[in-house]
């Protein structure tokens, strides 16, 4: 395969339904990549275990098809890989990049000394080896593995969409989790290990996803680092949110897909909603995919969050 061949990716995760943002996140990688003459694979991130709805794996295929998304290739189910990630974690850890942690969450949470970005804890890297006198193990305690990311200063990568993004990893995240320890033995794969391996497997040229990620991005470089591989480009848009800001959620009103459908709700009005919300179109239009592909233009799309509004949901049936 040529190396400058354009490879991107959906990834969703069977966790709830598939809504407009999702959507329009979907459909941007779904143009990008048509418009490049490349190529969209599918990955089912179905790792979450006691998050994950089998029955909205279907579902999720189902609403993309009916938009007129389709993918190339087979699907990959990150379920079914268990072994392949199992092998690079151990590849990790005999390069002596990883350690156990014992520390639990409350632990983590009391020895915060700044504030957290998002909803993740700062570890304050407590168990790393140099550190082990310091630590107390519980009989009953399961570990985790961290990923030891030594003394990193600040780390710099060009977002495709957002510029040049910064961060200090030991004051951002610190030492991160790839795998924790269950009962029987089970190991279970972070998604930043499983993300950073199947990207890497699938040969993806570019990581498309919403900007809450772009913490992980930077965990995720360092994995690629580590294990060897090429690191892909990356380009995160703005998340799309209810009228108080905060993620689109059922509080919001219903905006999934399949309740969309369930209302006759034509894919054309849909596209066409999705459409103007990336700047390529004017509102209330009705648009079909082959519309939208001639008119795309990453330079359109707005750099603000994209509020979804009571309008817009009666706009669209409710």
């Amino acid at each position: 395969m040529n190396n400058n061949y354009y490879i991107t990716r959906f990834a969703p995760s069977p966790t709830g339904a598939l809504h407009l943002g999702n959507a329009r996140t979907f459909l941007i990688s779904w143009l990008r990549a048509r418009s490049r003459g490349g190529s969209i694979l599918m990955r089912m991130e179905d790792l979450d275990h006691p998050r994950v709805k089998r029955e909205k794996i279907a579902q999720v295929y189902d609403d993309l098809k009916w938009l007129g998304l389709d993918w190339d290739g087979e699907v990959i189910v990150q379920s079914e890989r268990a072994e392949s990630y199992l092998a690079e974690f151990e590849k990790l850890r005999l390069l002596g990049k990883l350690y156990k942690c014992f520390c639990s969450r409350s632990d983590i949470q009391n020895a915060q000394s700044a504030p957290n970005l998002g909803d993740d804890l700062v570890y304050s890297n407590k168990c790393r080896p140099q550190n082990k006198t310091n630590v107390v193990i519980s009989e009953n305690s399961k570990g985790a593995w961290r990923f030891n990311i030594g003394d990193t200063s600040e780390l710099i990568y060009q977002d495709n969409f957002m510029g040049e993004q910064k961060v200090d990893l030991n004051k951002s995240s610190g030492d991160f989790v790839i795998c924790r320890e269950e009962n029987a033995g089970i190991m279970k794969i972070s998604y930043q290990l499983a993300c950073v391996i199947d990207d890497h497997y699938s040969g993806i040229t570019e990581v498309i996803r919403a900007d809450d990620l772009v913490n992980s991005t930077f965990r995720q470089i360092e994995l690629y680092k580590a294990l060897g591989y090429k690191i892909p480009e990356f380009l995160h848009l703005p998340l799309v949110v209810g009228e108080d800001g905060r993620r689109l959620a059922k509080r919001h009103g219903d905006s999934r897909i399949s309740c969309l459908r369930r209302n006759k709700v034509s894919p054309k009005k849909i596209l066409g909603w999705l459409g103007w919300s990336c700047g390529l179109c004017q509102k209330g239009v009705e648009l079909e995919l082959k519309d939208l592909l001639e008119l795309f233009n990453l330079e359109l799309i707005p750099r603000g969050k994209v509020v979804v509004g009571s309008s817009d949901l009666k706009y669209l049936g409710f």
